[in-house]
């Protein structure tokens, strides 16, 4: 007879048992489907088009009863200072003014692209567990040595926009770890995954370059503060 023992599990890559115990005089029937999945038409795609639907009244009333922020008509002759994209652009426009254009320009968004393609592939998060509970010493440090050689690239640049939330999201990574954390924080940091970490870090940045593109250039790129004159959005 073989032996089975029932013991939690987080694999999203193991294959599920189901075992049914059966009376003698009892055969075996299917009394329920109880698959967990729905058809994607109409349940998916009827919330999808109410969305679009909806967001489409919002942005017809936003037109209605505000004003584009457009300046006046282009006049070639006469080159506003500074000139700033679009705000969607901003981030990029900000990289430039630490970057060579190859690599602010070209490099690092196809460097984005390219580990938006990849990173699905990657066996990571298949047990749905924080990066701190799977680390092990060789991970943080190699955690480290990758944050230390960001950190040092960075400061040599002086791109203070990335180099300070890349060390504020390494602190909180591996704070957990340490004996001094708050069990506070440590029981909220420790669930977060490697993902959830990179997509963070990556938001942030993305987030402080288009605020200081937006509101803190000034002539010739240099720093104002909103409150100064000078600024153009």
């Amino acid at each position: 007879m073989t032996e089975y023992r029932l013991e939690p599990s987080s694999d999203a890559t193991a294959t599920p048992k189901r075992l049914a115990i059966l009376r003698p005089e009892t055969a075996a029937r299917v009394l329920v489907d109880r698959d967990e999945t729905v058809m994607t038409a109409p349940h998916l795609l009827l919330r999808e088009v109410i969305l679009v639907q909806v967001c489409v009244i919002a942005m017809a009333l936003l037109a209605l009863f505000f004003d584009s922020p457009l300046e006046g008509i282009a006049d070639p002759t006469n080159t506003p200072n500074p000139a700033k994209a679009p705000w969607y652009f901003l981030g990029l426009q900000e990289l430039l003014h630490y970057f060579p254009p190859a690599v602010a320009g070209v490099l690092i968004p196809g460097l984005v692209v390219v580990a938006m393609v990849v990173i699905p592939y990657f066996r990571t998060n298949l047990e749905d567990r924080g990066f701190v509970e799977t680390a092990s010493r060789r991970r943080l440090g190699w955690l480290t040595a990758v944050a230390a050689a960001i950190v040092a690239f960075l400061g040599a640049r002086r791109v203070w926009a990335v180099l300070v939330p890349t060390v504020l999201i390494y602190a909180s990574m591996v704070l957990p770890s340490l004996p001094f954390c708050p069990p506070a924080w440590r029981r909220r940091l420790v669930r977060v995954t490697l993902s959830d970490w990179i997509m963070t870090w990556f938001v942030a940045v993305a987030v402080i370059l288009t605020l200081i593109g937006t509101f803190f250039r000034g002539p010739g790129w240099k720093w104002v503060w909103p409150w100064q004159g000078g600024m153009r959005l």
